[in-house]
């Protein structure tokens, strides 16, 4: 399992202040941006355009890192999402899953009770980013990992070994809406800035200039490998688990080649979607007053509300209309519906 939330804390608050303005970023990344597109940064003072892709500065780093040294293993299960798609949740629900055998949902003693899911499933490109050979082993021998990275951006690896890839969307609205409360959250708390105001995140993210976008680009990317390889890529819709979440959670079992027995159908089931709720994971203490295992931020960060539809909250009719036009001015064509 990994390790300890405490130590990824320490390290990865250190490691993130290299990455706060170009002077002090690690000389190799220095020498990889010199020539690379920048727009106005979410968190540091610029994101960069590498290979058609948005990325801060550490999220790069940690990119560029893993392609050169990341080793997939057949076993692997790749948790792949973009930011603010329901990442949280799918991580406790296949840490569940997988762990079934070995941590009993039945029981009160359990790591998702005491320890955030983002510390249990680390991310691949910030374990990178922080140090060149991390270790992802877990302790029941298969190895579960996360990463933001689009299809294009995955270490060679991942498609060249028999490793699951289970990828998670989520409608737009709902994610800028999400994606701009974390930013400002992160802004505020660690680094003590004020506000984007949303229209001006609103008309980024519509841009693609947003971490890891442009999204049309990132969902189309895993969209296309999920029907060349079905067996290899498992494409979900977070709107689709919350509407039926026993279908989608045997769905993920049986992709996973770890199927629930007869025994398993109601019970285990039921279990690990309890465990996993929002409610019941946001008022745990561990992820009400706990720190992330980056930049220390509180582990609260990853729990807002979960809810389908809150951009109506948010977005003018105007904004509505013009996300629905990029939706269905990139996707005609592909089958993908949001």
């Amino acid at each position: 399992m990994a390790a300890s939330s405490n130590d990824f804390s320490i390290s990865n608050t250190t490691v993130a202040n290299q990455f706060t303005e170009e002077d002090s970023y690690p000389q190799d990344l220095r020498e990889s941006i010199i020539s690379l597109p920048k727009q106005k940064g979410w968190l540091t003072p610029n994101i960069y355009n590498y290979k058609g892709v948005w990325l801060g500065s550490f999220h790069l780093h940690g990119a560029l890192r893993s392609q050169q040294h990341f080793q997939a293993q057949d076993s692997d299960i790749m948790l792949c999402t973009l930011k603010k798609s329901g990442t949280t949740w799918l991580k406790a629900l296949l840490f569940a899953l997988i762990t079934r055998k070995q941590f009993l949902v039945s029981q009160e003693i359990h790591p998702l009770l005491t320890t955030n899911p983002h510390t249990l499933i680390p991310g691949m490109e910030y374990e990178y980013a922080s140090e060149e050979t991390p270790d992802f082993a877990m302790s029941n021998g298969r190895r579960l990992l996360s990463t933001h990275l689009p299809q294009s951006l995955l270490p060679k690896s991942v498609w060249e070994s028999k490793c699951k890839v289970v990828y998670l969307c989520r409608n737009q609205k709902d994610t800028i809406v999400s994606f701009w409360h974390f930013m400002n959250k992160l802004r505020g708390d660690v680094q003590g800035l004020g506000d984007i105001p949303f229209p001006e995140a609103f008309d980024r993210y519509c841009r693609g200039e947003s971490l890891y976008g442009p999204f049309w680009d990132h969902l189309l990317g895993y969209w296309k490998e999920s029907l060349e390889n079905p067996r290899k890529v498992l494409f979900l819709k977070y709107e689709e688990i919350k509407d039926r979440p026993h279908v989608h959670l045997k769905r993920i079992a049986a992709f996973l080649d770890c199927p629930f027995s007869e025994e398993e159908e109601c019970g285990v089931v039921d279990g690990i979607l309890r465990l996993c709720s929002f409610e019941r994971l946001s008022n745990l203490e561990v992820n009400k007053t706990g720190k992330t295992v980056f930049m220390q931020a509180g582990n609260n960060l990853f729990f807002r509300k979960g809810k389908v539809g809150d951009w109506r909250n948010y977005l003018t009719d105007e904004m509505a209309s013009r996300l629905d036009q990029i939706v269905d001015e990139k996707f005609k064509g592909t089958g993908l519906k949001l």
